[in-house]
């Protein structure tokens, strides 16, 4: 756990900051119950992501694609906000947090209270149909079912519409989310140890626009020594409602009931 004078130290900094924004990772929701598929015991080790987590497979063979897919969805269309989620979402409330960029595609940050959300790599809990373009609820389909959905419009398969391997990342997403790295005075990088392409560069452009970098995660990332400014150690969950109690205080808002 950090020490209290840091967190406090980076809650000034938030407090005196006129567009804070937030860059989260797996290790946002791991404490939902969601782990990170990269990790020991992930989805990876079980299902090779080449094999069925890229485009081409989905559009070759969608049905054993969607073996994967629905023990996903068993998980992460069961989970529910933690306290970081929730953490964040006061961060706003009290109006020192302006937006938040994810590569998670739970879901959470929305259910939590979050409003301006742009989602790097899409929503599992969206359907999309790649002929016609209808979009469903993932939740309206059966999820223990060991068929692919289809679209009611069209007959044809439906995809995730979250980002695969071999696709590009939303044009809209990856402008918005530059522009908010570049606008941004701190950017705060929170369970993400940012190695994964394109994402890995919003917090230099928000480093070179200096921006200050706030970076809560278990260990030391590639960024720690590098560019971060304050490094709190620790999950998300036990951290951040930390830092929003302390940011609160110095509003002059104090506790919430």
């Amino acid at each position: 756990m950090p020490d209290s004078t840091l967190i406090e130290t980076a809650a000034e900094i938030i407090a005196g900051s006129a567009f804070t924004v937030a860059l989260t990772g797996a290790g946002m929701s791991v404490d939902s119950g969601i782990p990170d598929f990269r990790s020991s015991g992930g989805l990876w080790e079980r299902f090779d992501p080449m094999v069925y987590a890229h485009i081409s497979s989905f559009i070759s063979n969608p049905a054993l694609v969607w073996e994967m897919i629905h023990e996903m969805n068993s998980v992460v269309l069961t989970a529910n906000p933690n306290a970081g989620h929730l953490a964040l979402a006061r961060l706003e409330s009290l109006g020192h947090l302006h937006g938040v960029i994810t590569q998670n595609i739970d879901g959470l940050h929305q259910e939590a209270g979050n409003t301006d959300v742009v989602e790097f790599h899409g929503n599992g809990r969206r359907l999309v149909c790649l002929d016609c373009g209808q979009s469903y609820r993932t939740v309206d389909y059966p999820q223990n079912s060991s068929k692919a959905p289809q679209c009611s419009k069209c007959g044809s398969i439906l995809k995730p519409d979250f980002v695969f391997f071999g696709e590009s990342i939303p044009q809209r997403a990856f402008l918005r989310s530059t522009e908010m790295a570049e606008k941004a005075e701190v950017m705060l990088i929170l369970g993400t140890s940012a190695t994964v392409t394109p994402a890995n560069m919003l917090p230099g452009i928000a480093h070179q626009y200096n921006a200050k970098l706030i970076e809560i995660n278990l260990k030391p990332t590639q960024l720690t020594g590098r560019l971060t400014d304050i490094f709190l150690q620790g999950s998300t969950s036990d951290v951040l409602p930390q830092l929003a109690e302390k940011v609160a205080e110095l509003s002059g808002t104090g506790r919430l009931n």
